[in-house]
């Protein structure tokens, strides 16, 4: 019991940790942004997830490995909210010193969107439905990953059909006719990555997380 108490005690300091950090970072992107309508659509992401953490926290609280995993995309998210995806300073170095031929921070920002709701989806599936490790549970995952990228991708059309040139960056295709399907390519490859790479380790939280 006692060790159980400060279980507990260690997870909160480290949430509060994580919350800390994440208020510092939401703060910076918030400052001085490239533009104030670009940040407020790529950051709206990141303020709803936090909203719903925050509201499920006590009712069912994910694993401290999930719970980093989203911060690191939430960073992510507004890191190219502050400065656009397709201006992302250290990945126009990138493109320059290795002469690609665009700024690829989109890609990156993609990849994360299918490898941490993998993960995500993953715990959930595993705590609150009877579905068992397996091929299913994996098929069930990929296509929910692909579905949040495919909505998100329709979401951006609505925007940019609503709101025309206002939304040239946040839909960042940097002139790549095929960046929707792209896109979605790299969110697959993220959560495959995160389901073949991460699975075992995942386990291990969920198994300390039940003791």
């Amino acid at each position: 019991m006692i060790k159980h108490e400060k279980n507990n005690q260690e997870v909160n300091y480290l949430h509060i940790m994580m919350l800390f950090i994440f208020s510092a970072i939401f703060i910076w992107s918030l400052i001085s942004p490239k533009d104030l309508f670009t940040w407020f659509l790529e950051a709206l992401p990141v303020i709803i997830g936090l909203i719903v953490i925050l509201a499920t926290y006590n009712s069912f609280r994910l694993t401290n490995l999930v719970y980093v995993f989203i911060l690191v995309h939430a960073i992510i998210l507004l890191i190219g909210a502050h400065y656009t995806y397709a201006e992302m300073p250290f990945f126009n170095w990138l493109r320059d010193y290795l002469n690609l031929s665009r700024n690829y921070y989109d890609r990156l920002g993609h990849f994360a969107q299918g490898f941490v709701p993998a993960m995500i989806s993953r715990e959930i599936l595993l705590r609150k439905s009877s579905l068992k490790r397996g091929k299913l549970l994996f098929f069930l995952i990929i296509c929910i990953c692909l579905a949040i990228s495919a909505s998100y991708e329709l979401i951006e059309w609505v925007v940019a059909e609503a709101t025309g040139s206002a939304a040239d960056a946040f839909l960042g295709t940097q002139g790549d006719v095929w960046d929707t399907q792209w896109d979605m390519f790299f969110a697959l490859l993220g959560a495959i990555c995160s389901l073949l790479g991460l699975s075992r380790l995942h386990d291990s939280f969920l198994y300390r997380a039940m003791l």
